[in-house]
């Protein structure tokens, strides 16, 4: 897979490709892009997927904080994973949001001459989403490509979508959006120095510092397993302001205790994978209380954990 970040530097002549936002690269996604990569692989061309970045919704609606399931970079790996050769994160800006259905396929056409295009039900390009199916069918005679709708993914009566993982996320529903996303959800961060606090209490922490506008479960005590210097450790991670002890805090920080691991991990990046909930942030009448309940959230972590690390050490 190549990740390309300006549609200017490719030339294709013939190609497969589906544009959109593609964020979390969830289940309804994957159905997508694996039904044109099997395309492209029976007629051996390559398989192109335009995204963008800003989301347009941040740009056209000031969208944040909390709003991004995965960077850039990762999605790219991701779609990379199901077997896609290209992918094109174009910058999304104003001018851009201002560009008519019509001129925008003129601008992908001079890069990028795909004889089909892979959309789902609700896609719509151009200035104020113009280019919807109606439009596309019409193109695709006009410009000679042939255009593939894909249905959604349900899960029950739901549809699977970004919006509906987000929803769950400010829930804390993290066993529904591993289901959405067709894997664990993953924030990923950098260890940065904190308060000490839980290492004063015996139980010290890796505070993580994530992208502003990366969206994380809502603020609670959550099991999870943290993948840090090549290895892996089931993992009780705190969200929130830290009531018990902070009177003014109004940022949520993320903070893991690694079971059974005491090294420093100042400067280390951290992917923390979200198995389970276990509990909403609370107030304890003393550190003692707090302490009594940490050693509860501990074990009910390892009861949740054990089974998953032992599968992954054989």
């Amino acid at each position: 897979m190549q990740h390309i970040h300006d549609l200017g530097s490719i030339h294709l002549d013939d190609c497969d490709l589906t544009i959109g936002s593609f964020d979390g690269v969830h289940l309804g996604h994957q159905s997508l892009v694996r039904s044109m990569v099997a395309h492209t692989n029976a007629l051996g061309l390559p398989s192109v997927v335009l995204t963008f970045y800003p989301h347009p919704s941040a740009i056209l609606r000031g969208r944040r904080p909390t709003f991004y399931i995965n960077s850039p970079d990762e999605k790219a790996i991701l779609l990379g994973d199901l077997g896609v050769d290209y992918v094109i994160t174009q910058r999304f800006d104003h001018k851009l949001s201002q560009v008519s259905a019509d001129a925008f396929l003129d601008m992908v056409q001079i890069h990028i001459n795909f004889s089909h295009l892979w959309v789902g039900e609700d896609f719509a390009l151009g200035h104020e989403r113009e280019g919807g199916h109606s439009f596309l069918e019409t193109a695709s005679v006009d410009r000679e490509f042939q255009l593939h709708v894909v249905a959604p993914v349900l899960l029950g009566a739901e549809v699977v979508s970004s919006t509906r993982i987000r929803q769950a996320l400010r829930a804390g529903d993290v066993a529904s959006v591993a289901t959405y996303l067709g894997r664990t959800f993953v924030v990923l961060g950098e260890v940065v120095a904190g308060s000490n606090r839980g290492k004063r209490l015996g139980f010290p922490t890796a505070n993580l510092r994530v992208q502003e506008e990366r969206a994380y479960p809502r603020s609670g005590v959550y099991a999870c397993i943290a993948e840090v210097v090549g290895r892996r450790w089931p993992a009780v991670t705190n969200i929130g302001v830290r009531p018990t002890f902070e009177e003014t805090q109004s940022v949520d920080t993320i903070e893991a205790h690694l079971l059974d691991f005491n090294d420093d991990l100042y400067r280390q990046e951290m992917r923390l994978a979200f198995i389970d909930r276990l509990r909403d942030e609370q107030r304890f009448s003393s550190p003692e209380a707090l302490i009594a309940q940490i050693q509860s959230d501990v074990s009910r972590a390892r009861e949740i954990l054990s089974p998953l690390m032992e599968m992954e050490n054989g």
